[in-house]
């Protein structure tokens, strides 16, 4: 997932409102090479779009990847790359530095940069490199054929009708991506694992014998597959919010249930004593029964906010996406309390953050500008990607069952989150198997309800060589959160600042956020 501000829609909802194409890849052995150890490339201001790096001086230039690396005189494609030089002393820098934003799907060209406030002094020993994934932002794109207006949902709806919808929905999506263009040759090659082969190709065209990376939440994921395929060319990883390598990415979702139900039950219990507020209910069991009376309504009669038609699965995107931050309390109470508002006859001024989410759900390039996620969640046929059930009554049925111990997030996460259930091939290359002694730092928020602690666990016993921060709080994402209006965790900015800037890993695994850490 990537670690996105509450004025915007996660993954959930990226993947619900869009649907996925047909991949497979070629196998590709880990050690074949990422292309010419050295290109002539050709640096030049960055375009108009990206004011944050023109603004930094920095540089910009294509990086030419082969598009099926076990074809490597075959046809190409192009990588978008930024650089930011280096501003400490000449003898202390440390090379290059690479990151990921998350998603899968986040574009990159200046999300390294945007780290530079975060990185303190540690940011001044290295290039700052950012990257485009292959088929996104301005490396060689995918372009689906635009999408078809879809009628305006009617006043009542069922649960059935709303599934039944998504299914269209993910059907066609999938129907207008596979058959436009140039995508069949180019979708077979929207892996994970060639992502990381393109990363190792910027780092051989740098002319730079090891390359450092910062990820987060799915970038996390990448991180770690760039690891096991290029072990030796691997510097100072850092890997925020991660999952089990040994899940199908719809176990992922499924795993994330009861984690979101949890933090639920703590924003009830919040919500409660801020009664005279919001008026949601004076106790959390009363909390809670105002959003399950919400949810139950809209399953009938969708909510209508600002002309915009809210059905129960939006609303639940809209609950997880504003749940998994402590700090979002507020803005999830008035939301709740809004939307109750709404669905009860009275008119309704929505606040800040529910105005921002409809104007999102109501603009026409949504389901366009999120294809990205769909691409790498379809493309892969395991970790971190895969496992989607090919018969859309697989999902039902799990929604179904979950609502008894799940009644809020159950039907969202069992549900047809991604649509790949209408991929037509999957990926022929194997998962990326995990496990070796490469030192990493690892961090991961206890009460992270997205990608939940204990898949981290498992990453940090098959990575031996790494350590694991622990902060905890109820967030999705560690590091620098201070960037994203959040409260910082000092404890875990300074383990990575000091890894990022010494090479020195804690002697051993550390906790963060708790009664005595510095915060």
């Amino acid at each position: 997932m990537r670690v996105v501000r509450p004025v915007t829609t996660g993954l959930g909802l990226v993947c619900l409102l869009v649907g996925a194409v047909p991949a497979f890849a070629l196998p590709v052995p880990s050690s074949v090479s990422a292309g010419p150890s050295r290109q002539s490339l050709v640096w030049k201001s960055c375009s108009p779009q990206q004011e944050e790096l023109r603004a930094a001086g920095a540089r910009c230039t294509e990086v030419t990847v082969p598009l099926d690396y076990a074809d490597p005189g075959g046809p190409t494609i192009r990588i978008a790359v930024s650089r930011v030089a280096a501003t400490g002393a000449p003898g202390k820098r440390r090379g290059i530095l690479l990151s990921n934003p998350g998603g899968p799907g986040g574009t990159g060209l200046s999300h390294t940069l945007g780290l530079r406030s975060a990185l303190k002094d540690a940011a001044d020993r290295y290039d700052l490199i950012g990257f485009d994934p292959r088929f996104l932002g301005e490396s060689t794109p995918v372009v689906c054929a635009p999408a078809a207006s879809k009628p305006v949902p009617g006043p009542t709806t069922t649960p059935r009708a709303d599934f039944d919808r998504s299914v269209r929905d993910a059907r066609d999506t999938a129907r207008r991506c596979r058959d436009h263009g140039d995508n069949a040759r180019l979708l077979p090659h929207a892996t994970s694992r060639n992502v990381a082969r393109d990363m190792d190709a910027i780092r051989a065209a740098l002319g730079e014998p090891r390359l450092s990376y910062y990820g987060v939440s799915y970038g996390a994921d990448l991180g770690a597959v760039y690891t096991q395929m290029f072990p030796r060319r691997a510097g100072r990883i850092v890997l925020d919010s991660s999952t089990d390598p040994a899940a199908t990415q719809y176990e992922l979702f499924q795993r994330a249930g009861r984690p979101l139900e949890e933090a639920l039950d703590s924003w009830a219990g919040w919500a409660a004593r801020h009664d005279a507020a919001y008026r949601l209910g004076s106790t959390p069991a009363r909390v809670r029964a105002s959003v399950q009376e919400l949810l139950d309504g809209a399953e009938r009669r969708p909510v209508v906010v600002s002309g915009v038609r809210l059905d129960a699965p939006l609303l639940r995107l809209v609950l997880r996406q504003l749940i998994q931050h402590e700090e979002y309390d507020p803005a999830l109470a008035s939301t709740v309390r809004d939307l109750a508002g709404a669905a009860a006859g009275r008119p309704v001024e929505p606040g800040p953050e529910l105005a921002a989410m409809l104007e999102l759900l109501a603009s026409p390039e949504l389901a366009d500008s999120m294809l990205g996620g769909a691409l790498f969640m379809c493309g892969d046929s395991g970790w971190p990607a895969g496992g989607w059930p090919k018969n859309p009554e697989t999902y039902w049925r799990n929604m179904e069952r979950s609502r008894v111990d799940l009644p809020v997030f159950g039907p969202l996460v069992n549900g047809m989150t991604a649509p790949c259930a209408f991929w037509t091939h999957t990926s022929r290359e194997p998962a990326t198997a995990v496990g070796n002694d490469v030192p990493v730092l690892m961090l991961q928020a206890r009460l992270d309800n997205n990608v939940p602690y204990e898949g981290a666990l498992a990453l940090h016993r098959r990575l031996t060589g790494s350590r694991l921060v622990t902060s905890d709080i109820r967030a999705h994402g560690v590091f620098g959160r201070a960037l994203s209006g959040l409260t910082p965790d000092p404890c875990a900015d300074r383990a990575v600042v000091g890894y990022l800037r010494d090479g020195t890993l804690p002697a051993a695994d550390l906790a963060c956020g708790r009664a005595g850490e510095a915060r």
